[in-house]
Parts: C-alpha cells; structure tokens; sequence
C-alpha cells in the first residue's frame, strides 16, 4: 500500500507539471460571458437585451436554442454568440443530411452579420435522465461540424456542455475520473475535441455543493473569499483558495486520464441564487453578490486555475435575467444579475462608478462554516469588463515527447504495484 501510495503521488505531481507547464496549452482568448435564458414571460425584447449588454460592455452571450428573433437583433454588433441545439432534436442529426440541413436553416441566414461564435449540441446530454440522448450525441457533433465545414464555416467551435455529475471524483483535484459507464462515449467525443482543438465546457455550481453538505465546507472557500485556507490536494500539492477552480482541475484531470492533453477546459455555467425557499439558506443576494463579484475580479486579473495557471479560465456567468417559468425550486428561478424589467437584482460592478449610486458597499459572507449565513459590509468597487488575449509559448515537440512517455511510464506502473 505505502508503495502504491508512493507511486500515486509521483505520477499525480508529474500529471500536474505536464498540465500546468506551456506544453502544447492553445492560446486563449480572455473575456466574460454570461448566459442569455428565456425562460420566462415578461423577459425584455431582444433589442433591450442587446443594449444591456453594450451598456455593461460584455461582449460574449450563449442562447440555450437559436432563437431567430434573438440572432436577427444581435446582427452587425460585437456581441458573439453561443447557441445551441437542443436536446429534443438530437436524434434527428444522426443523418448528415439532416444536420446539413438544419445548419442551413438555423446559422447560415445569420452569417456573418450575426457573430455566431459556437454551437453547443445539447444540454448535459451525458447526465439527462434520458439516456437514449447519449447515443445520438457523437454523431451529432460531428454531423454539426462537417456541414458547418462544407459551408466554409469551420471556425464555429462545435461541442456540448457537460454537468459535474460526469465526474466519478472530483476531490481532490488529482482524484478527477470520468464516470466508468460513460467512459466509451465520452472518449469519443474527447477525440473529436481533440482533432478539432474544441473546449471541453462544464457547467460548474460551488452552490450545489455548499447547499449539500454546509456544515462542513468553508463558506468563504466556495465564495472565493480572500483570504481563506482554501484545500491542498494531497498529491499535487496544490493550493486552492475557491471551489469552482477546484471543480475545473478535477475535469482537467478526468480528461487526463483518458489519453487527451491538449484540450482546455472552460465553465459553460456558474453562478449563485439571491433567492431560495426556506431549506435554501445559502440562496441570498449578499452570497451571489460576494460569489459573482468574485469571480469577476478573478477574471479581471487573468487568473487560471492552479494547475492551468498560463491560461484564464473563461467562464458565462449565469445568468442576466431572472427566468419566471424555470421549474424546480425558487432558487431556479433567481439566478439572474437582472430583474426582467432591466433593474439590477444585485450589483457586482459591471456598470461604470457614474451610473452606481453612491452606497453600493456589498456585504460579504463570513467564513463559518454552517447553514446561518452571517456578513459584514465591504467595499464595493465597480469596474468594466473588457477583452484582451494572451498567448503561452509552445515547448518544442520532442521536450512535449519525452514528458508524456515519462508519464505515461509512471502511470503503467503505479497500476502495476
């Protein structure tokens, strides 16, 4: 056992360099997103929506179908946008015609004056409750990606957004696996990332977590308070100071070990509820202030996670408005930045100083860890969010070699004791 252990780490440690170094990472374009859901009846017109966003400066926004009203108002802006097939149409794009079909009908009349940026297939297609879904996924993106491609529009990112209940593990980090039964689709779809450099995207909530075990976990940790203890991972010896990236590395791990290093990991939906029912005690507008404004500040200081640290995470906050209809509990329905009359459901600092009122301190949950949330008044500064790139330097291809074999030597053997 202590050999095993022994060999663990050592592959772990080495698994951690090999990800968190510039070997074969691709360059990431830096900005926010945030998530565009209409599921509601009292929602703003598109061309009100698009004028919020202007006004906050966000550039990037994902739409969960391809509403034709919605990619007619956002044309000729900077707005780029993610769309998406949803799940119920799946098992029709199994026909490549059928998905030439659909391309041509639901992006085409858009291009280029619309910036479609991506197409997500499905939704959480890996753990919806439906699992005759799985099987069309595959052959759906790939469908989706060659007609785009025959249609000279293979620069649209086709992939899917995955939930964390993918992962078998997820703590610590180092522990990230992909759940056994899903592991031959979702090779395949690995692979199809992989050849086409696409981000694998998750949907990653530190609220779920917190809400089932709140007795435990440090609420400043999965706030992403400053300063808190944080975890260590025990192999990797990594420190980490917030849960969502903790989440993140845990996929960058589970996507390890099934044979992939070259594809970045990037969170389709994150956010907290300022609203909840009564057994909802953490759902409160000062936690999903605190975990917002958080991230964005993380965002604002080109922060990757600890084992990607040469890469920003990209992340679509969810969500910009408040959706009525959602069902499930009332903290579904209270995820948004905005009420649907356009009013700020809390301030995390989007706008500019000038169009904040003068009292904008926010108050920010302490570090006790129970379900009674406590605060105390900070500071609230405002700022925009604005776009840049970076770039990380490309190791030569035979160092790339040897670090891969090397790990892959010491995997075999850690498996072998």
């Amino acid at each position: 056992m202590a050999t095993f252990n022994s060999a663990m780490t050592i592959t772990c440690i080495l698994l951690a360099l090999f990800l968190s170094s510039d070997i074969g990472i691709i360059p990431h374009v830096e900005s926010l997103g945030i998530n565009y859901g209409q599921v509601a009846n009292n929602l703003p017109q598109p061309d009100k929506v698009l004028e919020l966003l202007s006004t906050l400066r966000l550039t990037k926004t994902r739409i969960y179908d391809t509403n034709p009203q919605i990619l007619s108002s956002f044309a000729n802006s900077n707005i780029e946008i993610i769309v998406t097939v949803e799940n119920e149409v799946l098992s029709q794009l199994d026909d490549p015609q059928q998905a030439l079909q659909w391309v041509s009908s639901h992006i085409i009349p858009y291009l280029p004056e619309t910036k479609i940026s991506g197409i997500q297939v499905g939704n959480e297609v890996f753990t919806d409750d439906d699992d005759t879904l799985l099987q069309h996924l595959v052959p759906a993106v790939v469908n989706i990606h060659n007609a785009l491609s025959r249609l000279g529009y293979s620069n649209i990112q086709v992939s899917t957004p995955s939930s964390l209940a993918v992962l078998q593990n997820s703590y610590p980090p180092s522990a990230g696996s992909f759940k056994s039964e899903i592991n031959g689709i979702m090779f395949q779809f690995l692979n199809f990332l992989s050849t086409t450099r696409t981000p694998f995207w998750i949907n990653a909530y530190p609220y779920f977590a917190y809400e089932d075990d709140p007795s435990t976990i440090p609420l400043d940790y999965v706030l992403g308070n400053n300063p808190n203890a944080g975890m260590v991972d025990p192999y990797t010896k990594l420190h980490y100071d917030n849960m969502l990236y903790a989440m993140v590395d845990a996929v960058y791990f589970a996507i390890a070990k099934m044979g992939f290093r070259n594809i970045e990991v990037r969170v389709s939906e994150t956010g907290w509820p300022s609203k909840g029912d009564p057994n909802e005690v953490s759902a409160s507008p000062q936690s999903a202030a605190t975990y917002n404004r958080n991230l964005i500040r993380r965002q604002m200081a080109n922060e990757g996670t600890p084992l990607t640290p040469r890469i920003r995470l990209e992340v679509y906050l969810f969500a910009l408005f408040n959706e009525d209809m959602k069902p499930g509990p009332t903290s579904e329905r209270n995820y948004g930045l905005f009420q649907p009359n356009e009013s700020m459901t809390y301030n995390v600092g989007l706008f500019s100083v000038s169009t904040i009122p003068k009292s904008t301190s926010t108050p920010t949950s302490t570090s006790t860890p129970t379900s009674t949330l406590t605060s105390t008044s900070t500071s609230s500064a405002s700022f925009f969010v604005t776009s840049s790139s970076t770039k990380t330097k490309v190791a030569p291809k035979e160092y790339q070699s040897l670090v891969f074999w090397m790990f892959v030597h010491l995997l075999i053997l850690t498996f072998s004791v």
